[in-house]
């Protein structure tokens, strides 16, 4: 199976209170009218700049295998690796919210509007963690529909660059899975163009083989842990 998805972009617009979140903001604390102004700002411009876009392929674990090694710079040990060789589907995926929102990030910034820049860009960043989340969501009814999952599974995707998979796994992912399909194009410095965007694999198995301990070398010097919150997520 091999899918573009277009992404509804009312489905990918951040609440408020998430991006003032974003912004440093806890929801204990009550912004002032010109911080929400802005947020809303930022908001209405996304909605009216964003398509977002994305692209699944199904793939056996044997290519996958072949993807996830990429250019041998792997941690030697990596959960990404127990869980996929554990898994019972595998999917790569890229999703984008396309060019134009980028362009006014940067247009604001060159125009000295930092405010509305920054708050545009940490709406742009949680509207591309949602599109992310729209594609798994996707592969999972589909996978339901054919009768390979229930509610004994769970489903989570993963991205070079985090959990051991060494950020350079991206050339061969899009060697397979070519995200050029729906304009995301990658640099030599294996960053994604548009900025806004994010690829990787998403896995499907029986719950206990995402259930692992942010214990391994490299956990360390992630700044996020955002595997361990979706794994706990699935398993509670």
């Amino acid at each position: 199976m091999r899918k573009i998805i277009n992404i509804p972009v009312n489905s990918v617009i951040p609440k408020v209170n998430t991006i003032l979140e974003r912004q440093g903001i806890p929801n204990h604390i009550n912004a002032n009218d010109r911080t929400i102004e802005i947020a809303e700002e930022a908001i209405s411009i996304f909605s009216k700049l964003a398509f977002p876009i994305g692209v699944i392929q199904e793939l056996s674990k044997e290519e996958f295998d072949n993807v996830f090694r990429g250019e041998g710079n792997n941690e030697i040990d990596s959960p990404v690796r127990n869980i996929f060789k554990a898994s019972d589907d595998l999917a790569l995926f890229a999703v984008t919210i396309e060019e134009e929102v980028c362009v006014e990030i940067s247009r604001l910034f060159f125009m000295n509007d930092f405010a509305l820049g920054s708050m545009l860009d940490a709406v742009a960043s949680e509207a591309t963690e949602m599109a992310a989340q729209a594609t798994e969501n996707y592969y999972r009814s589909h996978l339901q529909k054919i009768g390979r999952f229930n509610n004994a599974g769970g489903i989570l995707r993963f991205s070079p660059g985090y959990c051991g998979w060494h950020v350079s796994g991206q050339r061969k992912l899009f060697q397979y899975l070519h995200a050029e399909d729906i304009g995301i194009n990658l640099r030599e410095s294996f960053l994604m163009e548009p900025l806004k965007s994010i690829s990787g694999v998403i896995i499907s198995g029986k719950k206990e083989i995402f259930q692992f301990e942010d214990t391994f070398s490299f956990c360390g010097s992630c700044a996020t842990h955002i595997c361990r919150e979706r794994s706990k997520l699935l398993l509670d």
